[in-house]
């Protein structure tokens, strides 16, 4: 089995499995004394869009050159598609496009597409208009590419993706350049993109766009993994309830007592306890046994925004906490 060395330390393997279209073992990047990617344990599931996220400098884009084995790890291993490290057997089954997509600006955005393809060995010929329509660029496809759009680029770097229909697809920011209705149009192409089977890596800044689109996401800050999970699940881990009654601090006694209860805080005239939007009705209950009544009882839900600007507030997290479900 392939190894990847690790400086000094013991070399790492890694064991792929058929439920993960990705896995990585202490993955590692460093470029002389500054670490881009520390020691990335992360699983993909098969199937559905995943979002990686994180600010600027975070680690995203060098993880994913090294998946693509276009950056050499420092150190650590990791599996696509039920197969170590980038063979070149397994990049043809992949897709991708990371930072801002390169294509000759005196050809046409459909001989770009030929010339790669013909590179790649990806596909048939006769996919190429379908291509350029499902991105909406089949009427521009004879004109030269240094007349696109920002938008329009990132349009035919998408195509250029999909070449050969993969199995795994990586796309770096694919809606930078894109006017509000090209987003919203991105977005449902991506979402389709994910169904049957494929699997999309979805690397955004525009949190709420990711949160419509991706069923699972991790989280990336100088180089860590700070969370990852199902999106749905991540967040309901930061719903809360917010009260008033008839004694806020009885009532406060009373929730903070229960085990599947977290802070219960004073807010606003009456008070926040952090539990399950779910479970409401056993809030309600558990102050009526105790002769409190609800004047009112309100949602508290937390945004995939609210909770990437908490997770990643100082930065300095190293630990990954993980949903399972």
């Amino acid at each position: 089995m392939p190894r990847v060395k690790n400086g000094d330390r013991s070399q790492q393997v890694i064991t792929p499995t058929n439920t993960n279209v990705i896995e990585t073992n202490a993955l590692t990047k460093r470029y002389g004394a500054i670490v881009a990617v520390d020691s990335l344990s992360l699983k993909v599931p098969k199937g559905g869009v995943f979002g990686l996220l994180g600010p600027n400098g975070s680690g995203k884009t060098t993880t994913m050159g090294m998946l693509l084995g276009l950056v050499k790890p420092s150190g650590g291993a990791f599996s696509l598609l039920g197969h170590e490290g980038a063979s070149p057997d397994v990049l043809r089954r992949i897709g991708a496009i990371v930072e801002t997509p390169s294509f000759y600006p005196y050809m046409s955005g459909r001989d770009n597409l030929r010339f790669f393809q013909g590179i790649s060995g990806k596909g048939s010929p006769k996919e190429l208009d379908d291509l350029l329509k499902r991105v909406d660029l089949l009427p521009r496809a004879n004109s030269k590419f240094s007349t696109y759009s920002l938008g329009m680029k990132q349009r035919l770097g998408i195509a250029y993706a999909l070449l050969g229909d993969p199995e795994l697809v990586f796309l770096d920011e694919p809606t930078n350049g894109l006017d509000p209705a090209g987003v919203a149009e991105v977005r449902g192409f991506i979402s389709e993109l994910g169904s049957g089977g494929r699997t999309v890596i979805l690397s955004s800044h525009i949190l709420h766009e990711v949160e419509i689109v991706c069923e699972s996401l991790a989280i990336l800050v100088k180089g860590h993994l700070i969370a990852q999970g199902r999106v749905q699940d991540l967040l309901r881990n930061r719903e809360a309830i917010r009260l008033k009654t008839t004694n806020d601090v009885m009532a406060a006694q009373v929730l903070a007592g229960q085990t599947w209860i977290g802070e219960v805080a004073a807010d606003g005239g009456g008070m926040v306890a952090k539990a399950s939007l779910s479970r409401a009705w056993e809030v309600s209950k558990l102050l009526a046994d105790a002769h409190i009544y609800i004047h009112e009882m309100m949602p508290v839900k937390v945004s995939l925004e609210e909770y990437f600007l908490e997770v990643t507030g100082d930065g300095n997290s190293a630990a990954a906490p993980e949903v399972r479900t």
